[in-house]
């Protein structure tokens, strides 16, 4: 249970059950329990807009529902997406786009695309029909796009969190992740469900390969904005859907 346990802790404010730093394997194990996290999360999300709007407006509903995804993953993806904005469109050099990432503050760009991505977001939720599909699927998926793309892509640093974790994330945990996800998106929404699964796993690949362009890997803060954009591919799709 410990993999299992250290992705929660990892991804979210849930309470921590094991209160030590988790080593680098059981981080790297944990990877493949991300969709798991992803799924939790969506029930939990879709529990708080629907009461949500049992009490408020489409818009204020929206509004508490996104404050509480943030609160809920301590903005972890959100913050590695405004990174990912400030080095990749901040640099003009791999080794100063990475500088900047590593940098805690925030730019203009990663404002500005913070901005931007929470108000998509907001827009999307507000006027989505399908809320229930549409929040399992985007948290589930989001969390299933980062495995693949950890696995898939090389680490653009030497020493850190990042790279352990890609050291021991193998094919047993993107099987496992793509098991979780696949029945997860079956369940929710059939075929369709499966369909937007291939098309999150493009999501996720088309940003990485955007940032290898730039950088000489990926980073944590990539790993962020893939799930983040996932994440609102898919609430994007629900809003236009019929």
């Amino acid at each position: 249970m410990i993999p299992v346990i250290a992705a929660f802790q990892f991804l979210t404010i849930f309470p921590a059950l094991v209160r030590r730093p988790f080593t680098s394997q059981e981080m790297g194990r944990a990877v493949g329990w991300f969709p798991l996290v992803g799924l939790v999360l969506g029930l939990l999300l879709y529990a708080v807009n629907h009461v949500g709007r049992e009490i408020f407006p489409a818009t204020v509903s929206s509004t508490l529902t996104l404050l509480a995804w943030v609160a809920l993953t301590r903005a972890f993806h959100l913050d590695g997406f405004m990174d990912a904005c400030d080095g990749l469109f901040g640099g003009f050099t791999p080794e100063r786009r990475l500088e900047i990432m590593r940098d805690s503050r925030v730019g203009a760009f990663g404002a500005a695309g913070g901005a931007l991505i929470l108000l998509t977001q907001f827009a999307a939720l507000a006027s989505s029909r399908d809320l229930s599909a549409a929040f399992v699927l985007a948290a589930t998926l989001g969390r299933w796009a980062s495995p693949i793309v950890i696995w898939s892509f090389p680490y653009a640093r030497e020493a850190g969190l990042g790279v352990e974790m890609k050291r021991n994330v193998g094919k047993i945990q993107i099987l496992i992740a793509t098991l979780i996800a696949g029945l997860t998106s079956w369940c929710t929404d059939g075929w369709l469900g499966l369909a937007l699964m291939i098309g999150a796993g493009l999501v996720g690949f088309a940003v990485a390969l955007y940032a290898m362009r730039l950088l000489r890997g990926l980073t944590g803060d990539i790993y962020g904005a893939v799930t983040t954009l996932v994440e609102t591919a898919i609430l994007l799709f629900y809003a236009i859907s019929l």
